[in-house]
């Protein structure tokens, strides 16, 4: 089946929420790609994490988290500065992130640290989010990104708070599109989508990338599930109906359930493939809506099975 490489942050999410009439904040261990490689793993993938830690508590924490949930760490490395925090509020279940720590000890990876064999032995490399936004990470991504072998998967994570302005944007928008270029599989929310291309919606916003040169592009869109797009067709799949609780790292369990498939049975021969693909991971991103939020929420194929049945 081989393995996936993936690439970018890990950091801890302080979510907000309430306990005996107090605001409190909730410590989980998060960062999208951090999300995506427990996803992948807690069904059934075989995934070798590539970023930096803190060289603090909270991440020896992490560290431990990774290994727990069965995580190959032994590219990851560990940094001289304290770990990033990303503070956490909710409109309903939607999460907002402000970010705390500089530098950034996610964004630390250097081009060296980079292990051109492992990549060049994956089956499939995922890289992309905030880390992507700073050097050296961004140096080292695209290192990554240029060896030949595995299906590369992208998925932007865009963040507003870290965009202040226009020029911000437009400098990530030229970053991202030059991954597009090139990916097999490109994953991306709605949100992201307004934010990249000034209210672009789901089809104008896969229609571009694909015209880019990407292979695939899924667009999430929340409770009203994702729009997928190939070179063959493209249509919307409804998300199975939840009760949310918290939308936190919903969108990263989605890739993770993308990376997981790939892993197992490669690039679909047409649309209708991509769509069955979706259509799981969108089961796994309703059960994660149904739990408290974060890495700890992505589920195994066994509690999938049992909350979907033959859903999936």
């Amino acid at each position: 089946m081989g393995y996936a490489v993936v690439l970018g942050e890990a950091l801890v999410d302080l979510l907000e929420t309430g306990r005996d009439g107090e605001l409190i904040y909730r410590q989980a261990i998060g960062g999208a790609p951090l999300n995506v490689a427990v996803g992948a793993t807690r069904l059934g993938g075989d995934v070798q994490y590539v970023g930096s830690l803190g060289n603090d508590t909270l991440g020896d924490r992490i560290a431990a988290f990774l290994r727990e949930s069965g995580v190959g760490t032994t590219a990851m490395t560990r940094v001289g500065v304290p770990t990033t925090l990303a503070v956490t509020t909710f409109e309903g279940a939607e999460p907002t992130f402000q970010f705390y720590g500089e530098p950034p000890s996610y964004s630390l990876v250097k081009a060296d640290d980079v292990d051109e064999a492992m990549v060049a032995g994956a089956a499939v490399l995922y890289a992309g989010s905030i880390a992507l936004m700073r050097e050296p990470f961004v140096s080292a991504a695209r290192k990554a990104w240029a060896v030949p072998g595995p299906l590369r998967v992208f998925d932007p994570n865009v963040r507003p708070k870290l965009l202040p302005d226009a020029a911000a944007v437009d400098g990530l928008r030229d970053l991202v599109e030059g991954f597009f270029a090139t990916a097999d599989l490109v994953k991306l929310s709605s949100a992201d989508a307004d934010v990249l291309w000034e209210g672009a919606g789901p089809a104008a916003a896969a229609e571009h990338i694909l015209g880019l040169g990407a292979r695939a592009v899924v667009v999430t869109c929340g409770s009203k599930g994702a729009y997928v797009a190939t070179a063959d067709g493209a249509g919307m799949l409804p998300a199975p109906a939840v009760e949310a609780v918290d939308a936190t790292g919903a969108g990263d369990s989605v890739m993770g359930a993308l990376v997981r498939r790939l892993l197992a049975d490669g690039i679909p021969a047409d649309l209708a493939g991509w769509q069955a693909y979706v259509t799981f991971a969108l089961a796994v991103a309703g059960l994660v809506c149904e739990r408290p939020g974060g890495a700890v929420a992505m589920p195994t194929y066994e509690e999938l099975s049992a909350r979907w049945g033959a859903l999936i």
